[in-house]
C-alpha cells in the first residue's frame, strides 16, 4: 500500500515539491553560510520523495542521551535562518500542492501527507527522517525510559 501512494504522490505533484527541494539543497550548498543547512534539505528531500513510509523524527527522539543545550540553541537559530530563506515558499508550495491534491477524491491521502510536510518545512533543523517502524520503537523507548 505503501508503494502505490508514494507513486502516486509522485505523480499528482510530489516530483514538483521533490524538485523544489533539490533546488533549496542546490542553494543552501552554493550560499556557503547556509551550508549547514544542507543535511536538513537533503533529509525533507527524502521525506517529499518518499512520504508513505517514512517520517521526520527530531534527533533528541532517536538520540535522548546526545541532548546538548549547546545543539539546541544553535539548532534554533539555524531554524530562523532556514525560515528566513527557504522555508516559508517550500512550506507555501506544499500547502498549495495539498489544495491541488484534495480537490480530488484520490488524492486526498497525499494531500494530508503534503500538509504534514509543510509543517517540517518551517523547522526542520535537527529531524532526520526515518522509517515509521523505527520512529516508533524510539518513541516507545523514550516513554519507557522516562515512566520507569
Amino acid at each position: 500500500m505503501r508503494t502505490v501512494l508514494n507513486v502516486l504522490n509522485f505523480v499528482l505533484g510530489g516530483f514538483l515539491t521533490t524538485l523544489s527541494w533539490l533546488f533549496a539543497t542546490l542553494v543552501s550548498i552554493v550560499l556557503i553560510f547556509t551550508l549547514p543547512l544542507t543535511r536538513s534539505c537533503w533529509e525533507i528531500t527524502k521525506l517529499s520523495f518518499i512520504p508513505y513510509g517514512n517520517e521526520a523524527v527530531h534527533v533528541d527522539e532517536l538520540n535522548p542521551q546526545g541532548k546538548n543545550a549547546l545543539m539546541n540553541t544553535g539548532g534554533t537559530l539555524l531554524n530562523i535562518l532556514w525560515l528566513i530563506f527557504f522555508g516559508w515558499w517550500l512550506c507555501i508550495m506544499h500547502i498549495l500542492a495539498g489544495i491541488a491534491q484534495c480537490i480530488t477524491v484520490i488524492g486526498i491521502p497525499v494531500g494530508i501527507a503534503n500538509f504534514k510536510i509543510a509543517a517540517i518545512a518551517l523547522w526542520p533543523v535537527g529531524r532526520r527522517v526515518v522509517s515509521v517502524e523505527m520512529a516508533r520503537a524510539a518513541r516507545e523507548a523514550n516513554a519507557r525510559r522516562r515512566f520507569q
